[in-house]
């Protein structure tokens, strides 16, 4: 341990016990950046003072839950300190008849899902790796997938959020309260803010019950332009599905996925409905495996060469969306695939040489953005560290640069890795 380490150490023995103090390993360096150490608290209460801590040394602090996305965002001016919740990983509450479910920031999306099965009841939301991602994590990220289309985003799902401010202040909004902050909406604003103006340390959300039955088709189509008018056909159509997907390649025709949810009876209607609308275009009943096509996107083996990014589109520029992939990415012959919802957001993986990625993604940001939509990167080759996630910032950044002042005036928490420089 260094003299710096064993002082850093010190710092924080009155709220953590030795054992919730380590030095951070190579491996938890974030985007190259290297953190010196990693704290451990028990309680809410306890990370609490450890961030304020932190904050009155000028000290540097990521947050971290599972740790499944800490390549997510631009890579942080400066890490002194590793906080994580992983300790803090308890169902507080599960109101069944209520539908709500109170829970610690650090525990796993999985070891909640299995929690709320025992009485019939889910939190409707699909996010990457499961087993080892956090209820803080995908909060922070706001990661969600397919089934958004009918049960809405984390926004609409969390309804109150406890978060540690950097001055030690623990403060709640919605759910039960340990203290309000007036005028802001604590849920909305920390979801998505990537840990730049609080630390989560609990949730409320609101849950829905298990499916009684789901059946999953997959449907092939010709070119995107079919693609795109079927999805709206089945968008505009009375059908009761609760996930809508399409599959899109450099080597293949469109396939459209679609998940139902409900009795036998009620599957089967939805079924001959579907092929009416679908008409002489090939379907077959596929396996639920598929609804983990957006994990796959993220199985590699050389990170130096893969590019994975997050991509906005409105449902009518699909096919327009498609065409600039591919003007992007054929004149360096780079491989692509992109898994798009109906609701207009996507996942694009671009697989070659990390020049020709840059370039790539260099022009397809701009003609996306001139449509209206977004790219945000997040996995680069290491080469190309210096291009930035997020892409051109809203007319919102003031406003949200004067959030992150009121909540973190010394800009302790995640510095640097959000929009704008945030």
């Amino acid at each position: 341990m260094t003299t710096t380490s064993a002082t850093l150490e010190s710092r924080f023995r009155a709220p953590l016990g030795a054992e919730q103090i380590r030095i951070a390993t190579s491996a938890e360096a974030i985007l190259g950046v290297q953190p010196q150490l990693v704290l451990e608290p028990y309680t809410e209460l306890q990370l609490a003072d450890a961030l304020r801590l932190a904050n009155e040394a000028s000290l540097v602090v990521i947050p971290r839950g599972g740790g499944t996305k800490l390549g997510w965002g631009n890579p942080p001016s400066r890490a002194d300190i590793i906080l994580s919740t992983a300790r803090l990983n308890s169902v507080i509450e599960h109101a069944w008849a209520d539908l709500t479910v109170t829970v610690e920031a650090g525990c796993t999306v999985q070891t909640l899902q299995e929690t709320l099965a025992h009485h019939g009841q889910r939190l409707a939301l699909d996010p990457l790796w499961p087993e080892k991602a956090t209820v803080g994590g995908i909060l922070a990220t706001n990661d969600s997938g397919a089934l958004r289309l009918c049960f809405g985003a984390l926004r609409d799902l969390i309804i109150g959020v406890t978060i540690a401010l950097p001055d030690g202040t623990l403060a709640s909004s919605g759910g039960k309260v340990v203290k309000n902050v007036a005028g802001y909406d604590l849920p909305k604003l920390v979801t998505g803010a990537l840990g730049t103006l609080g630390i989560i340390t609990r949730a409320v959300f609101r849950l829905h019950p298990l499916p009684r039955n789901t059946r999953s088709f997959s449907i092939y189509t010709a070119c995107p332009d079919d693609a795109q008018k079927l999805v709206l056909a089945i968008q505009d159509s009375k059908l009761a599905h609760v996930a809508l997907q399409l599959h899109f390649s450099a080597e293949s025709t469109p396939i459209i996925d679609i998940l139902f949810e409900g009795t036998e009876a009620g599957l089967d209607a939805q079924a001959i409905q579907m092929r009416g609308i679908s008409g002489t275009v090939p379907i077959s009943e596929a396996s639920p495996a598929l609804w983990n096509a957006r994990q796959e996107l993220w199985s590699f083996s050389n990170p130096a060469e893969i590019a994975i990014a997050k991509i906005s589109s409105l449902p009518t520029d699909l096919a327009h969306t498609i065409e600039l992939i591919r003007r992007a990415a054929d004149p360096s012959h780079l491989m692509w695939k992109l898994l798009m919802y109906a609701t207009g957001l996507g996942w694009l993986r671009l697989e070659g040489p990390a020049n020709h990625l840059q370039q790539a993604l260099t022009g397809l940001r701009r003609g996306v953005e001139k449509i209206g939509g977004s790219l945000v990167l997040l996995h680069r080759p290491a080469s190309i560290s210096t291009f930035d996630t997020w892409g051109t910032p809203g007319d919102s950044l003031p406003l949200m640069k004067a959030v992150k002042f009121r909540l973190d005036p010394s800009n302790t928490l995640n510095p640097g890795r959000f929009l704008g420089g945030i």
